[in-house]
């Protein structure tokens, strides 16, 4: 007698199916790209201090304290936002039910 695999349902002539298939669109990003991902959030975080450090030069008075907190603040967030890896994509809902196969069409 042949063991089902835990959490699989077992159907007629011993074939087992996993109760919540795999499909494509869970796999996650492949390495590469999502480095990339990250580098581009990076880039532009780093664009926007580097714009925000210059107008401190630039405002007067008091409003310069607001380009101030972001060329001082924007790196935390930029580093957060660019280390959130995502590990998928979400689940995919089918549209319907999957119809066994019946004896006679084997």
């Amino acid at each position: 007698m042949v063991q089902e695999p835990t959490g699989a349902r077992a159907y007629p002539g011993g074939i087992a199916s996993r109760t919540h298939p795999h499909t494509v669109t869970e796999l996650p990003l492949a390495p590469e790209l999502e480095r990339r991902s990250r580098m581009i959030k990076y880039t532009v975080a780093m664009s926007i201090r580097v714009v925000c450090i210059a107008l401190c030069l630039v405002v007067p008075g008091w409003w310069a304290l607001l380009p101030a907190a972001g060329a001082i603040f924007l790196p935390y967030f930029a580093v957060v936002v660019a280390n959130n890896v995502r590990t998928g994509r979400g689940t995919v809902q089918r549209p319907g039910a999957i119809v066994p196969r019946r004896e006679d069409e084997r």
